[in-house]
């Protein structure tokens, strides 16, 4: 039998050089954006690509790459022909046991990450359709079906756990793009699907199942986010619950640094600020192995976020400064893929957040817009939120025809992004603008804010 283990891609490994894999992923994404081609790469991706995973990368990631380095062919950055690599997916496909569900092809949008090519690797995708802001179910291997047709007991396999891996990928990339409101019913069925196949796949042992549980955890956390960012923080916390209790039984420290996080973020969101601090306090403590300086400064600012609700303003100092102690530190392989978020701007928005919460207006619009001018546009979704952010701080401090202008720039993006945090915080504006109604800038910014606010409401 000929072997198929992976060989490491040393050629691709070098031309990383000294970035993380992170930042490589990054630079990927920019030079794709030049071109006009649009990629989900992570730091996931750069890591199965050097890992010899990903023999051959699809026709999207084949350009972006050549235009990142040119003169160089596929051969030069390590790649297997494609030929060869199309001819294995074929012989895979042809010896897959469960037989495949039609799905439509994803939106042009949305390049594949798979690892084979986009004709053969239908098994690894999660689909997605319906314009901008839907997901379809992720096909796990046995098609779109709904749990209660999961057979059982049945062996998970890589192809089912690579198809539960990317769905969470999908899920955060749109998530970025337009926000939370129009993804959240439909990514409920892929992570339904999810834990029928942990209940299902009985026989999975190893790095097959810890991979498994992980990706499962991770959905029931992407999931949560959808759900709290959309304002059902019932929902939310249920599903962060859920994968809290789905790391603790798979041992897996980063998932359950991952549920605490997002579980101080919520309880601070729903006026819980103690249970903020502790939750944030467990998640460093199950971080403190984990290799990841970044990490432990995105707790310590959900640490400070809680102390600032209390309006215990020394130790929110405290925990801000070792935020951004840890944060100079700088990027780390063992970061987690989906603290690609988490960068200077985040740094300061949350920042921004801590000094509103204690009232210091002047500090807050400081940081605020420093998130503003630093974010990448790509990330639709947190340049709105920011500039809303940046909105409420400027009224909240007495700029208001300022304040109008930044709420000028948010409605600018919200064609794009369905957020119903972003939503609260403009008409939480609204009601400090409203009696300066009478100023141009202002009642401009007040009117365009009706109409918009009633444009949705009919849709």
């Amino acid at each position: 039998m000929v072997s198929t283990r992976a060989v490491p891609n040393l050629t691709f490994r070098r031309l990383r050089g000294r970035r993380s894999p992170g930042e490589f992923a990054a630079a990927v994404r920019r030079a794709a954006r030049e071109i006009g081609e649009q990629v989900a790469c992570d730091a996931r991706y750069i890591g199965r690509v050097e890992a010899g995973e990903i023999r051959c990368p699809n026709y999207a990631y084949e350009r972006v790459f050549l235009h990142m380095f040119p003169g160089l062919t596929l051969a030069d950055l390590g790649f297997s022909a494609r030929e060869s690599v199309r001819g294995r997916a074929s012989r895979a496909t042809a010896d897959a046991a469960p037989a495949q569900v039609a799905l439509p092809n994803p939106t042009p949008m949305y390049s594949d990450t798979g690892d084979i090519s986009e004709e053969s690797d239908v098994r690894r995708r999660a689909f997605m359709t319906g314009g901008t802001a839907s997901v379809a179910a992720a096909s796990f291997g046995i098609g779109a079906a709904p749990t209660a047709a999961v057979p059982g007991p049945r062996r998970v396999g890589e192809a089912e756990v690579s198809a539960l891996e990317e769905a969470v990928r999908r899920i955060r990339l749109l998530d970025d793009r337009h926000g939370a409101d129009g993804l959240y019913r439909r990514a409920a069925q892929p992570l339904r699907t999810a834990y029928a196949l942990l209940d299902a796949g009985t026989a999975t042992r190893g790095a097959t199942a810890g991979r498994l549980h992980a990706s499962a955890g991770e959905l029931a956390i992407s999931v949560g986010w959808l759900a709290h960012d959309s304002g059902r923080f019932d929902d939310a916390r249920s599903h962060y619950a859920e994968a809290l209790a789905t790391a603790r039984v798979a041992n897996d420290p980063g998932v359950e640094a991952h549920a605490f996080c997002n579980t101080s973020f919520l309880a601070r969101d729903a006026g819980r600020h103690r249970e903020a601090v502790r939750a944030a306090q467990a998640g460093r403590r199950a971080a403190r192995d984990l290799g990841s300086p970044r990490l432990l400064s995105l707790l310590a600012l959900r640490e400070a976020g809680g102390w600032a609700g209390l309006g215990d303003r020394t130790d929110c100092e405290q925990s801000l400064g070792q935020a951004h102690t840890l944060f100079e530190r700088g990027p780390s392989d063992s970061d987690p893929e989906w603290m690609s978020f988490f960068g200077e701007p985040e740094l300061e928005a949350l920042e921004a957040q801590c000094r509103a919460a204690l009232g210091d207006w002047s500090a807050a619009t400081r940081h605020a817009y420093r998130a503003t001018v630093l974010q990448d546009p790509h990330f639709t979704r947190n340049l709105a939120l920011y500039r809303a952010e940046l909105a409420v701080d400027l009224a909240r401090s007495g700029s208001l025809d300022e304040a109008a202008a930044a709420g000028h720039r948010v409605l600018d993006l919200m064609d794009e992004v369905q957020s119903s945090r972003i939503q609260g915080m403009l008409a939480g504006m609204v009601r400090v603008l409203l009696p300066r109604r009478r100023t141009a800038e202002v009642g401009a910014f007040l009117d365009r804010h009706a109409s918009t606010a009633a444009t949705a409401h009919r849709a």
